[in-house]
């Protein structure tokens, strides 16, 4: 199988299923000195577990996560990191009746079109456990990121119909409300509108919204190379997003030349916009403004209501899902998109210390 490992420099492969004995990432390209222990990663892990609120799948899983590699005595040594997160809550019991049919909204079927079988207890590496590495990985970026002036924070924008209020926005929210909104009340709009969708059997989607603050303008290249190209690719790799947007992202399509523009000007000698339509991205590249993302993302597509669908005789059939499902994916993706930023604004970074002669001059003359 290919397509499990991201990055140009600092590069990360996942592996595991999610009713494997294990899930984790390598990381390769991690400068030797960080401070780097265990508790730096589940601090993010603990963000994406299951089994912590009413809103997400009752599994119950510790995930908790063990270097096995690339630290001696807290510091990276700059060779490989393996991370491994053990799976401790696996029911395959509950999955064994799909092995049959292909469940609406999966990659069931996709995945057995492309390789003749599939893995059906829980997915396999189409499941939303395989980002577990992503994240492990994201927790190592975030930290290096933050070594160098840039901090990445994403939240729910939505839930359903439920939009926040940037008036109420508090940062502390995003960490103590199960919907991880930064606005309280929206918080307690969305949960009863999921209440809502659960006693109907259902399910709903939303938005996550990322701000990366401190990015210098100049990270990304011109052509396929461009850091919002690369971040569509990095956000849209997870499994239930749909759509990307940068900026003003699809309102732009009905602004005007006049109103999207955003205009440059000069504040104590440097060099700023009035204001940020464009998302902090210009040509492919940053333009110094802090980077505006969303994800879009769809509904759960295991629900408890009734579904049609066909079996593997090609008979078509009706189906009720059962097993341990999120009604909404939003709250526990928010910080696998984090991670996903942050891993792909570092590696552009990185890549772009090639990119001028005196940025190799200026650090090799002695």
């Amino acid at each position: 199988m290919a397509g499990s490992t991201l990055g140009n420099i600092f590069k990360i492969t996942t592996w595991g299923e999610s009713h494997g004995k294990a899930l984790g990432v390598v990381i390769d390209g991690c400068p030797a000195g960080l401070m780097l222990n265990e508790n730096d990663i589940q601090l993010y892990l603990n963000r994406r577990k299951p089994g912590q609120s009413l809103i997400s799948t009752p599994r119950k899983e510790s995930d908790q996560v063990e270097i096995l590699s690339g630290v001696f005595e807290g510091k990276t040594t700059g060779t490989p990191i393996s991370l491994l997160v053990p799976n401790t809550s696996q029911k395959s019991s509950d999955y064994s009746e799909i092995a049959s049919y292909y469940r609406p909204g999966h990659a069931d079927y996709t995945f057995d079109a492309k390789y003749g079988f599939r893995d059906y207890t829980g997915g396999g590496r189409s499941s939303g456990r395989e980002t577990i590495g992503r994240v492990a990985a994201g927790a190592v970026a975030a930290k290096i990121l933050k070594e160098m002036g840039i901090t990445i924070t994403a939240y729910t924008k939505s839930i359903g119909p439920v939009e926040i209020d940037y008036a109420n926005y508090n940062k502390e929210n995003i960490y103590t409300t199960a919907t991880c909104m930064p606005d309280a009340e929206a918080d307690q709009k969305a949960i009863r509108y999921l209440q809502e969708c659960m006693s109907n059997k259902d399910s709903c989607g939303g938005v996550v919204e990322c701000i990366a603050k401190g990015i210098p303008a100049g990270i990304g290249d011109p052509v396929f190379e461009k850091l919002d190209a690369n971040l569509g690719k990095a956000i849209l790799s997870i499994g239930a997003v749909k759509a990307v947007e940068i900026g003003d992202g699809l309102l732009a399509a009905k602004s005007t030349g006049s109103v999207n523009n955003d205009a440059f000007v000069c504040e104590n000698g440097q060099i700023c916009k009035k204001t940020n339509h464009s998302g902090g991205v210009l040509g492919g590249i940053s333009d110094g403004a802090q980077l505006v993302l969303r994800a879009y993302i769809k509904p759960t597509p295991s629900i408890f209501s009734s579904q049609e669908t066909i079996n593997k005789n090609k008979q078509n059939i009706e189906i009720t899902i059962k097993g341990r499902h999120d009604p909404v994916i939003v709250p526990r993706a928010v910080v696998v998109v984090e991670a996903m930023t942050a891993l792909t604004i570092l590696d552009a970074c990185m890549v772009n210390m090639t990119a001028r002669l005196d940025y190799l001059t200026n650090f090799y003359h002695q």
